[in-house]
């Protein structure tokens, strides 16, 4: 019989983006949880850039929040700045980023973890895994062994971790950590074959070496709100960016030593990021361009490490040395940690389902990096939905999935399992197709009623989400009971600062939609105790009803082939007037909905028709 320190509900292997997320949900849905770490030094560690958000990112960041996750809450408590991104844009593509304070965020999110009573967590090394009747049998490097029912593995970038540097290579995971060779040589002898990608990293410098006078200075904004619905939001003292620029000689410099890169040398045989370049890339790619940005960010608020963003390379150390030295500002600069890329194993989208399970290995779930993504985002997003269904399979109910009308997490999701993923996956605006519904400001009010439901929002959280809830709906009462009359004092006001004329007795709702006019324009916000963000959810409802609505009927469309079910065992090849390439795709996917499967690459509308005429003939 297992010893019951060694007998858990669920084991998480890595305790990255992914992994935290995943125990924390585990464990707030009652789940005795072990988080496995390679390195406890290296809990939520950002191996690449400080930072979270932008456009799409911010989203699943403010998903992830609202469903219970804790990215969010840390990212406001060790933030070094933050910037309201695309303000000048429609809502559907702003956004918000944060410079995070790396250590800080590490500190913060282990707090988190460690103050819930049934996460355990430990180091160690993962090399196999047996099933021995109801469990698993999770075997560590060392020999100890530990049981249970089910297994997230949220391994990030370190399954056979090969890092290159110029002509040199070695194993290694991020930042000289020690690489998980072993699990990865387990799953490909049970028959897995993982692809091969690869992503990287540029190089660290000395702040105290760089001229920031030769420099465009990138302040941070004064927002009203982080990232988080449910923490106090409380501003930090902002620490600046830089901005610079590559040049001719730069670029020359680079190019002169192609053959001492090991994206170029044929060193590396992954696929890399098609959305985050390295700087050799960029040059091949876009011969054109006379610069490059690069950006100058601060690593942490106690530190005098700088991460040089925009200039991600594989080349020799010393090469890194010369071409920085060519951009404004750097000219002495010293180098703290060169830049290096890494390859490592992915596994192909087609073996998992939409709940993240790998299929014919049941209880066992996949998130973040090795599912083929990119991104610190796109892991913690993959890692809650991976511990929530984790949770779900461990109470023997139906899987938890979001739809792309429902997030940004369900557009992530249902990209990753239904299209073959040959590069690294990056969320982004122009893959949702009902992004103007999945604004980063009403995230809660799309998901926080699920994150209720399944145990990760407690009762005064979701008190507060009720109370924001009657505030809006006590806001849109009064705009549409109350109306402004002609030749009254608010309309001439109204006419002369905004140049708008009211001809007849008009609603403050109708005379919102206009895009001059604004909430506060008819009341003072704390009349009704608004928050800021809760007035944009109000503003942007009611300024593009008319494209919303839209959206809607679209998101009534695909839902109802999401509720078209195909049956596990469904035979494509018995489908009449169905293309081979549909067949190939359809049985090798194996998607679960006729809407999934219409998303698949290479099935057309006629073999959609084709698929629903032989399902209502069964």
């Amino acid at each position: 019989m297992t010893p019951n320190d060694k007998l858990f509900d669920v084991i998480i292997v890595g305790a990255g983006h992914a992994g935290c997320e995943a125990a924390n949900a585990t464990a707030k849905m009652g789940f005795k949880t072990l988080l496995l770490t390679i390195d406890f030094n290296n809990i939520a560690f950002m191996p690449c850039n400080p930072s979270l958000g932008g456009p799409a990112k911010a989203n699943l960041v403010r998903e992830v929040d609202a469903l219970g996750g804790l990215m969010g809450r840390v990212a406001d408590l060790a933030h070094l700045q933050f910037r309201e991104l695309n303000t000048h844009k429609g809502p559907a593509v702003r956004a918000l980023r944060a410079q995070m304070d790396k250590r800080r965020y590490q500190e913060i999110m282990q707090h988190f973890l460690e103050k819930e009573k049934l996460i355990s967590l430990r180091q160690g090394e993962v090399v196999s895994l047996k099933r021995t009747g109801e469990y698993w049998r999770v075997i560590m490097s060392t020999g100890v062994q530990y049981e249970t029912t089910a297994v997230i593995l949220a391994t990030g970038t370190f399954l056979r971790g090969l890092v290159h540097i110029g002509l040199h290579s070695f194993p290694s995971g991020p930042l000289g950590q020690h690489p998980a060779n072993a699990l990865s040589e387990f799953f490909q002898a049970e028959g897995l074959c993982f692809r091969r990608f690869k992503t990287g990293t540029p190089a660290r410098v000395r702040k105290r070496s760089l001229n920031f006078s030769a420099m465009i200075e990138q302040p941070g904004d004064h927002l009203p709100y982080g990232f988080s619905y449910w923490i106090p939001w409380q501003e930090r003292e902002q620490v600046s960016c830089w901005l610079t620029y590559t040049n001719a000689s730069t670029h020359q410099i680079i190019r002169d030593n192609l053959d001492r890169a090991a994206l170029f040398s044929g060193a590396i045989t992954g696929v890399g990021p098609r959305y985050c370049p390295s700087i050799e890339s960029k040059l091949i790619n876009f011969p054109q361009k006379e610069r490059h940005q690069v950006f100058i960010e601060p690593e942490a608020r106690y530190t005098d490490e700088m991460y040089v963003s925009g200039a991600s390379t594989s080349l020799d150390e010393e090469i890194q040395d010369i071409f920085l030295r060519t951009i404004p500002g750097l000219e002495n600069v010293e180098i703290v940690r060169p830049g290096y890329a890494i390859e490592y194993d992915v596994i192909p989208s087609n073996l998992l389902t939409p709940s993240l399970a790998l299929k014919d290995w049941p209880g066992v779930f996949f998130a973040g990096q090795i599912n083929g993504s990119s991104g610190y985002e796109e892991a913690a997003a993959q890692g809650i939905m991976a511990g929530i269904n984790a949770g779900l399979y461990l109470k023997g109910e139906e899987p938890f999935i979001l739809r792309r009308d429902e997030a940004y997490i369900g557009v992530l999701i249902d990209d990753l399992v239904t299209k073959d993923t040959l590069e690294p996956y990056r969320i982004m605006t122009s893959r949702a197709e009902f992004r103007l519904s999945l604004r980063q400001e009403n995230a809660n009010h799309r998901l926080t009623d699920y994150g209720y439901k399944y145990g990760l929002i407690s009762e005064e959280e979701y008190e507060l989400f009720q109370a924001e809830k009657n505030r809006i709906q006590q806001a849109f009462d009064f705009l549409n009971h109350h109306h402004l009359s002609p030749d009254t004092p608010q309309a001439e006001a109204l006419f002369k600062e905004k140049g708008v004329t009211v001809k007849k007795k008009t609603a403050f709702r109708e005379l919102l939609r206009r895009p001059e006019i604004s909430y506060s324009d008819f009341a003072d916000p704390e009349t009704h105790g608004l928050k800021q963000r809760e007035i944009e959810v109000i503003e942007n409802a009611i300024k593009y009803q008319g494209y919303l609505e839209r959206e809607k009927k679209m998101a009534d469309k695909l839902r109802k082939m999401e509720m078209k079910r195909i049956p596990p065992d469904f035979d494509y090849n018995q489908v009449p007037n169905l293309s081979t390439e549909a067949k190939e795709k359809l049985t090798n996917l194996r998607p679960v909905t006729l809407g999934q499967a219409s998303r698949i690459s290479g099935v057309s509308p006629a073999d959609i028709s084709a698929i629903l005429i032989w399902l209502s003939r069964r």
